[in-house]
């Protein structure tokens, strides 16, 4: 095998290479395209439920009387537990699922509070 054919995507139409020694493996699609195709699919609703998410911290924004209080330092840490718990439910199938759930949360928590720290500079106090 040449260096180009090992560097070169898989067909997606063709039939597996491999297959899984577990027996109770259920195959998710019957062919890589299928599977890519699934895989964009739930990508549109992943973007379309952080854009839901992305409004909700906007909002939340009314709320908050300081800077460390967009930052929240405890409401992260209780984020990051539940989202890891919930991906451990997972972890049978795939293992590595409750650190790359964590991971992504934390990147995705710091991008919001840094768009809240915007939204809290464009806000002003209400009169008490």
């Amino acid at each position: 095998m040449s260096t180009s054919d090992r560097s070169a995507d898989p067909q997606v139409d063709a039939l597996p290479a491999r297959r899984f020694r577990d027996p109770a493996y259920r195959e998710q699609a019957p062919t890589l395209g299928a599977l890519r195709d699934r895989i964009d699919a739930l990508d549109a609703q992943i973007v379309d439920l952080l854009a839901a998410r992305a409004l909700c911290v906007k909002d939340a924004t009314r709320f908050k009387r300081s800077s460390f209080e967009v930052a929240s330092p405890r409401r992260q840490i209780e984020v990051y537990a539940r989202v890891r718990e919930r991906a451990a439910a997972h972890a049978a199938e795939f293992p590595a699922l409750p650190d790359v759930v964590e991971a992504a949360y934390r990147v995705l928590v710091a991008g919001f509070i840094a768009g809240e720290e915007r939204f809290f500079a464009e806000t002003e106090p209400l009169d008490p």
